[in-house]
């Protein structure tokens, strides 16, 4: 399997710190938020790595992870030149991905677990798309992709509402195999004018193609200025206990 990491975005929320550099480089404790979510990658076995990036900061983001020799991975790059939503990204990596089925998380996830199970089960299996759930907050869905819920079994996903219809969120952590492009190529832009990942989720559920895993461990998102500070409290007190053997 490939993998993508989606590092592109404008980062307005945690503005000013983003007018000078990719939000996706801001430290967590003592590493750059983008080494999160590359290592998990690398601990669940994934070593041919796409970083798609926005153009405005993409000098940085090559400047500090290179070729990717240093990480004992390789990378590609891609620029996103227009922030069109997740799934605009991710089609960008089509002539990359190739025959691969692949996975992609966004480079602001932060996850304290490995998900290594849930990626060879998806390599060795025949699933078209699996997806991973966190249960969190209701302040926190209202600000993610909601899984709707019914009877434990989900049954839609709702993107940013008012008031969520679970606790189940989706994660920035997305494995597909190639049918995916051909399917973003049919979705239509939000109102907000970009293509959604609920709509891709949707799309997959409808037609009874879509798995999903609810994972154990801790997942942080680091997209404001609240986040980012959380996560490096957070992700301090995980480094502290492994040092420890707790």
């Amino acid at each position: 399997m490939k993998g993508i990491i989606l590092a592109g975005g404008n980062g307005t929320r945690l503005r000013p710190l983003t007018l000078a550099t990719n939000k996706h480089l801001l430290p967590i404790f003592d590493k750059p938020m983008i080494y999160y979510p590359l290592q998990t990658l690398k601990d669940a076995g994934i070593t041919d790595i796409m970083i798609i990036t926005s153009g405005e900061h993409a000098g940085n983001v090559f400047k500090l992870m290179g070729s990717g020799k240093d990480f004992g991975v390789k990378f590609t790059y891609r620029v996103q030149d227009v922030a069109g939503g997740l799934p605009h990204a991710i089609a960008l990596a089509e002539d990359f991905v190739g025959n691969d089925k692949f996975i992609s998380i966004n480079g602001d996830n932060i996850l304290s677990d490995s998900i290594a199970e849930y990626v060879q089960a998806f390599s060795d299996g025949k699933e078209e798309s699996h997806i991973l759930l966190y249960e969190t907050t209701p302040e926190e869905a209202r600000k993610a992709g909601v899984a709707i819920m019914e009877n434990g079994k989900m049954t839609g996903f709702v993107e940013k509402p008012a008031a969520p219809p679970s606790n189940w969120i989706s994660i920035g952590v997305y494995m597909y195999d190639k049918k995916v492009f051909d399917v973003i190529r049919t979705l239509k832009p939000s109102a907000r004018g970009e293509l959604e990942i609920t709509d891709l989720h949707n799309h997959f559920l409808a037609q009874g193609k879509l798995a999903a895993s609810k994972i154990s461990g801790k997942w942080l998102d680091a997209g404001t200025i609240e986040e980012l500070a959380r996560a490096n409290n957070e992700v301090r007190h995980w480094d502290v206990s492994k040092k420890m053997g707790q």
